[in-house]
């Protein structure tokens, strides 16, 4: 158990670092907001999110001053599985993350790892998911060439998690929630088959997201259903990790940082999956000691499960941590579990008024919840809009920057914050 010992002997937790996703610098900004310890990014290349906003040299340099003005560390992915081609820059852009002053180096390909270290010396490296560590040798081994963090692969077991944390004083870092890939540890094919998009590169078009059916060439416009049985998986759609519940388990095992997947995710994604793992991770920080000694049984209120299942996602699977996944963690009917919230507005300043940015239409009379770091919702009634010029409005409309008057008034309303609204409520 990851326990450490006070002068009276009494165990104390140690919480992880919570590892969230920065697509780009507006969700960089609503992560940090809402208490997470680190952010993972990419730049222009040698990423595997190609088509996240990512950030060039200025952007880049911007959002790690602004992270460590808040205390939060900045790691870059470099994980593609590279070609010769892709090594033409390579020097130049790690030598470029050294001057920008990033924390960390996330990196699945060897040569690329090798030439960080030569060239590099002072950044630390995280091995990515994409190197796919499943046993403890392994993950030694990656520790000998100089990895100071394994992201282990999401295949593992708790008790395999614990095994590999048992043989190696490497950092250990664990996916905890979002999109699962159909294929191992990520490395899919589809993509580039299907669509000549290279998932492996960055650019995946998440062909295991799409509807299927069968049809046989002689019968045009006849169907088929497409079933599973014994033998196997033959629909792709996984539903989402969630490992929410069992982080008593992940932190009593030793695991040093939980990591949230979503760098292509909305803002409101982001912003409102760092607020129930940050509010949870505090919630088991000041639980008494006493607790630990079966962290099996300590249970979270079911009001984070709630909070979570309202950042719309495919539902939820905790994947690998028990036993193999089976039917019961994909989702068949559609490729997404229906959403009963929606976001409405981002707040832009609280200085003469409640100023946001409508992301939804919002009309007086609506009832809406303003998101804080609590895991408690405050529920307000729209009963006022000013628009920039000083007008009154009865409708915002997405886009639109307005002063928001609420009953009851909206207590500690930060820059960053978020608010929504429950679906086909007014």
């Amino acid at each position: 158990m990851y326990l450490t010992m006070d002068k009276k002997e009494r165990s104390i937790i140690r919480i992880p670092e919570l590892l969230a996703p920065a697509g780009t610098f507006d969700k960089l900004r609503t992560a940090i907001h809402y208490g997470a310890d680190a952010v993972y990014l990419g730049g222009s290349g040698l990423s595997l999110r190609a088509k996240a906003g990512n950030f060039d040299r200025d952007g880049m340099a911007r959002a790690v001053a602004y992270a460590h003005g808040h205390g939060v560390r900045v790691y870059v992915t470099v994980n593609v599985f590279a070609h010769n081609c892709d090594l033409a820059g390579l020097d130049d852009y790690l030598l470029e993350l050294r001057e920008i002053g990033v924390d960390g180096l996330i990196i699945a390909d060897p040569g690329v790892l090798d030439r960080a270290r030569k060239l590099v010396p002072e950044l630390p490296i995280h091995l990515s998911t994409q190197a796919n560590v499943t046993n403890a040798a392994a993950a030694a081994f990656w520790q000998e060439q100089g990895v100071v963090r394994l992201n282990l692969a999401r295949e593992l077991s708790l008790a395999e998690i614990t095994e590999v944390r048992q043989a190696v004083t490497a950092d250990l870092e664990i996916f905890v929630h979002g999109a699962l890939c159909i294929s191992y540890s990520g490395r899919c094919m589809l993509s580039n088959y299907m669509t000549g998009r290279d998932a492996n590169k960055g650019h995946c078009a998440h062909p295991c997201r799409y509807s299927y059916t069968l049809t046989e060439e002689k019968r045009p416009g006849q169907y088929f259903p497409v079933e599973e049985d014994e033998r196997g998986t033959y629909i792709f759609n996984s539903k989402d990790l969630c490992l929410l519940r069992r982080l008593p388990e992940l932190i009593a095992a030793g695991v040093d940082s939980i990591k949230i997947e979503g760098r292509m995710k909305s803002l409101f994604y982001v912003g409102g999956v760092v607020r129930v793992y940050r509010a949870a991770l505090d919630y088991l920080a000041g639980l008494p000691s006493a607790d630990w000694e079966d962290p099996a049984a300590i249970r979270l209120p079911e009001k984070f499960m709630l909070e979570l299942a309202a950042t719309g996602t495919r539902g939820a699977s905790e994947n690998f941590f028990d036993e193999p996944p089976g039917p019961q963690n994909m989702l068949y009917g559609s490729s997404r579990a229906p959403v009963r919230v929606e976001p409405v507005a981002v707040v832009l300043s609280v200085t003469d008024c409640l100023l946001v940015e409508a992301r939804n239409p919002l009309e007086i009379g609506d009832e809406i919840a303003y998101l804080d770091r609590s895991i408690e919702p405050q529920q307000v009634v729209v009963r006022g809009m000013v628009d920039e010029q000083g007008q009154e409005q009865v409708r915002a409309n997405p886009g639109n920057r307005i002063c928001l008057q609420t009953d009851p008034s909206v207590r500690g309303a930060a820059v960053h914050g978020m608010l929504r609204r429950t679906v086909g409520k007014n």
